[in-house]
């Protein structure tokens, strides 16, 4: 008979694709680990890893049995979990992924607030591109994640909590700054500064930006950046512009923000953030709490902003 110890091995070398990784993370022994595993293969009769394969992959029938095995770690987490879910007082292990152009701007308004009113609460904030967030959510390796939406995942929850505006920054001799308000035709392609695929920040911006895929504004650069602080410095020392949601146009000075950024005529450009979590999901005290913070948190002028003013980009 499996083990819950045996189950949680197997999904973490799924997870890592490598013994010596899972052995780590589960804080076991490597020879431990894989004791454990060719265990429980001989016991069902089945090979749920092809260990030929670099990185280690799963089997056709240990791609069915790792599944089952996420089910059942899941179900064995409620136990600890509904209690927690009852409690009056939100308490418990919760783990949120959020996306490198929400985190830098988000987390600093809420995180200091959320952790005094929820001291129970063991909260763990990761941050990575959505693709993989959105693996780790369906892997239960994450709670709930903080993201731009709308997401084409039917098994997800989408909780709205805010629109943001782009707004565009252009490099202080830049023509575009002359004009009092901007529209998607007027940005050139050949001008454009993005982040690297992967950032569906980059995705919302080629879709104002039409059939503009090149990326930088030099000719003969090729330049991937997972940093809107490194692309605003680009822009600001050489040339052509970006795009920016508020929350980092607020972070500029008053004076950078006369010199280098225009905003956009109605419909607004805008993005939707959303609290996204699996239809599984159980700490539903926790994920309240955590959205009253962040909305609680939000500027005045984010949290006012009208829905026929703006024009949600899609991803």
């Amino acid at each position: 008979m499996a083990t819950i110890t045996q189950l949680e091995y197997l999904l973490a070398v799924d997870s890592e694709r490598h013994f010596g990784k899972a052995a780590q993370i589960c804080n076991v022994s490597q020879p431990s680990l894989s004791a454990q595993i060719q265990k429980l293969e001989d016991e069902l009769g089945v090979v749920v890893f092809d260990r030929s394969k670099k990185p280690i992959l799963p089997t056709e029938a240990g791609v069915d049995l790792l599944e089952q095995a996420r089910i059942i770690i899941r179900e064995h987490k409620k136990l600890t979990t509904i209690a927690d879910i009852k409690a009056i007082e939100p308490k418990g292990d919760f783990e949120m992924g959020i996306i490198p152009t929400l985190a830098a701007y988000v987390v600093p308004l809420f995180i200091s607030d959320f952790a005094q009113k929820y001291p129970k609460v063991n909260f763990g904030i990761h941050e990575y591109k959505t693709g993989d967030i959105i693996r780790m959510l369906h892997k239960d390796e994450l709670d709930a994640a903080l993201l731009v939406t709308p997401l084409k995942e039917e098994a997800l929850i989408q909780r709205h909590l805010y629109y943001e505006p782009f707004y565009c920054y252009l490099n202080q001799n830049h023509s575009l700054l002359e004009k009092e308000a901007l529209k998607g035709e007027d940005l050139k392609r050949e001008d454009l500064w993005l982040l690297s695929e992967g950032h569906c920040f980059r995705d919302q911006v080629l879709n104002i930006c039409k059939e503009n895929e090149k990326g930088c504004a030099i000719p003969n650069i090729r330049f991937e950046s997972g940093s809107l602080e490194t692309i605003i410095k680009l822009v600001k020392g050489c040339s052509g512009y970006t795009l920016l949601p508020e929350m980092a146009v607020d972070s500029l000075s008053d004076e950078e923000k006369k010199r280098h950024i225009r905003a956009f005529s109605e419909p607004v450009p805008t993005r939707e953030v959303c609290l996204v979590y699996t239809r599984t999901f159980l700490k539903e005290t926790i994920i309240n709490a955590l959205e009253s913070s962040i909305i609680d948190n939000l500027p005045a002028n984010i949290r006012s902003l009208k829905r026929q003013e703006i024009q949600v980009v899609k991803l």
